[in-house]
């Protein structure tokens, strides 16, 4: 069965699993960003079968992230070089580390990022560089941008009217919102008995 392909889709995260979504290209990444150039670098690393490692080399270098470069001509051998783009690739790699640290390391964690001069662990979070708030809050939502198609559009505002809503709900069952509604209500009055008639 051909594999259905994601680079012409307008999502920008179908774009880049298009390039890096196949799991062995993102540990070819790491091995990269920790210094690793040579085929049988990412072999020992890997334990990848070389014809695996070849196909996914290759894709690589062919979507920009590496390039090959000649280190000896006899006999011909190649290393495999980040690119801009690849080296760029290092915000995502924190992100993955930091998110398995979190909730696939039940016995602790086995990497950390940390102060190359103190050695203190680093605590990484994704912060807006204008106004240095964090983006995992719900002040920021994702929008439709300029090239956008309808289908882009229609998703991204369906996205936006749900969590609207679903952010109302929890304001509404908040505790704050419970007590402020129950002191607004009123106690029925209970209805006056009627006097009993003299008789004359």
């Amino acid at each position: 069965m051909e594999r259905k392909s994601f680079g012409n889709m307008q999502c920008p995260v179908a774009r880049t699993l298009e390039r890096v979504g196949e799991w062995w290209s993102i540990l070819i990444l790491r091995d990269a960003l920790h210094g690793l150039t040579r085929f049988d670098q990412f072999q020992k690393s890997l334990d990848i079968a070389p014809n695996m490692l070849t196909r996914r080399l290759n894709s690589l270098v062919e979507s920009g992230l590496l390039e090959r470069r000649q280190y000896s001509e006899r006999p011909p051998r190649h290393e495999y070089i980040l690119t801009d783009l690849g080296r760029d690739f290092r915000s995502i790699l924190v992100a993955l580390n930091t998110w398995g640290n979190k909730h696939f390391a039940p016995e602790g964690p086995s990497v950390l990022l940390v102060d190359a001069t103190t050695g203190e662990e680093a605590e990484p979070v994704m912060i807006d560089g204008k106004s240095g708030k964090r983006l995992n809050s719900p002040d920021f939502v994702f929008a439709p941008g300029p090239q956008a198609n309808e289908g882009m559009k229609a998703r991204i505002n369906f996205a936006r009217e749900r969590a609207a809503e679903a952010a109302a709900n929890d304001a509404a069952a908040s505790p704050s919102a419970m007590l402020a509604e129950s002191k607004s209500a009123k106690p029925a009055k209970a209805p006056r008995k009627k006097a009993a008639s003299r008789s004359a």
